[in-house]
């Protein structure tokens, strides 16, 4: 089936951190060998990846030379030029090191927000060298077990100095980058600042450069806090703040999974990938997961396989949505009104609230609506159980 290929043009992308995960967790050390960037590079373009991303010391140690970051930097250049593969994303290790252990640009000591502006700085320069357009910051040290040691106002006043300074170097280099910022509730972190996408969205308005600076949510991220992905996404989406995304999955609100992306919350997801596809989502398809631990090294491309391959049959599973004859007449049904209301948006003008106040509106007739949502949702469980 010539639709479940991946190609370029669908603009799917993993992490170096990703398929390079040596299976570690916080309770066992690895499973595998570590696999180097030419590698990945390599792997991922006969699967039909377009794109890598990258932290910058996932690609350069963070304690390399300069002369042994030039070697390999020209190295994993020639790899995406070699392979065909782009890098649409960039983004910072400021969680890893100990010197974030209580936070990177929303830490207690100014000496560490200044390192951190440092090796972000740097970080970028070395992303904007192999041409990514997209940073990402996931503040994963951006939070506080003792409530009592930090004024969370100050961490958030913290945090806007550092992306007003850090945009303002991007316009200064000529860099062209899109900020996304990413959320997540906890972990490694008791609780981390801006637990969610729309805390985000919130806060971007107060940014000095707000029009640089998007999000980047995260399936499982959201999922931890028993959200709707679907629905986290819409609002980023509507808002004109979706500038990249993290796909993997996840078992219900408990610990980050990074799960195959596809591999659990079927029905959310394919309404999720419907919702990409169907309302102008130009960027990367990014998948932010793991392969399982149990898994050698060509089990890592197998699971690669299997993200792509999943978003391909909810993408292929829209296309039949929009055609099922019984889905858009169930749908027409439900959207049907009396005419003679418009659908055009309400503005308020004096005379449009009084004429809306005037209106004839039965309450009673209302309520007797059919909304027959069972057999609709029905129908889609059936398309996406393949008996339709």
């Amino acid at each position: 089936m010539d639709y479940l290929q991946p190609k370029k043009e669908d603009k799917f992308s993993f992490g170096l951190w990703t398929v390079g995960n040596p299976g570690r967790d916080p309770f066992g050390e690895p499973t595998r060998l570590p696999i180097s960037p030419v590698q990945i590079v390599k792997r991922l373009s006969e699967l039909g990846a377009y794109g890598v991303n990258f932290h910058d010391n996932d690609l350069v140690p963070i304690d390399a030379t300069a002369a042994e970051q030039d070697k390999i930097v020209r190295e994993f250049k020639q790899a995406l030029n070699d392979y065909g593969i782009v890098v649409p994303m960039a983004t910072t290790n400021l969680f890893s090191d100990p010197a974030f252990k209580d936070g990177a640009f929303t830490s207690n000591d100014p000496r560490v927000r200044l390192y951190a502006l440092q090796k972000t700085m740097r970080a970028m320069d070395l992303g904007a060298e192999v041409g990514a357009k997209i940073y990402v910051f996931w503040g994963g040290r951006e939070g506080a077990e003792v409530d009592a040691a930090k004024d969370a106002c100050d961490a958030i006043k913290w945090f806007r100095e550092a992306l007003d300074f850090l945009c303002e170097y991007s316009l200064s280099q000529g860099y062209g980058y899109r900020f996304a910022l990413e959320a997540k509730p906890n972990e490694p972190r008791g609780d981390i600042y801006f637990p969610s996408t729309g805390a985000y969205l919130g806060f971007i308005e107060t940014l000095e450069h707000a029009d640089m600076v998007g999000v980047n949510p995260e399936v499982g991220h959201e999922q931890m806090a028993g959200l709707n992905f679907y629905h986290v996404v819409a609002q980023a989406l509507e808002a004109g703040k979706l500038f990249h995304i993290d796909l993997n999955d996840q078992k219900g609100p408990r610990f980050d999974q990074d799960l195959r992306f596809g591999s659990e919350g079927i029905k959310n997801l394919f309404f999720l990938v419907k919702l990409l596809e169907e309302k102008g989502y130009e960027g990367p398809r990014h998948f932010d997961a793991h392969a399982y631990r149990s898994e050698d090294e060509e089990g890592v491309w197998d699971f690669a396989a299997g993200c792509m391959r999943n978003y391909l049959i909810f993408k292929e599973k829209a296309r039949r949505f929009r055609e099922d004859k019984d889905i858009q007449s169930l749908l027409a049904e439900i959207h049907a009104t009396d005419p003679s209301f418009s659908a055009e948006p309400i503005k308020f003008t004096k005379e449009r609230a009084q004429q809306i106040k005037n209106l004839n509106l039965d309450r009673i007739e209302l309520a007797k609506k059919k909304l027959p949502y069972e057999k609709l949702d029905q129908l889609v469980i059936d398309l996406l159980l393949g008996v339709r």
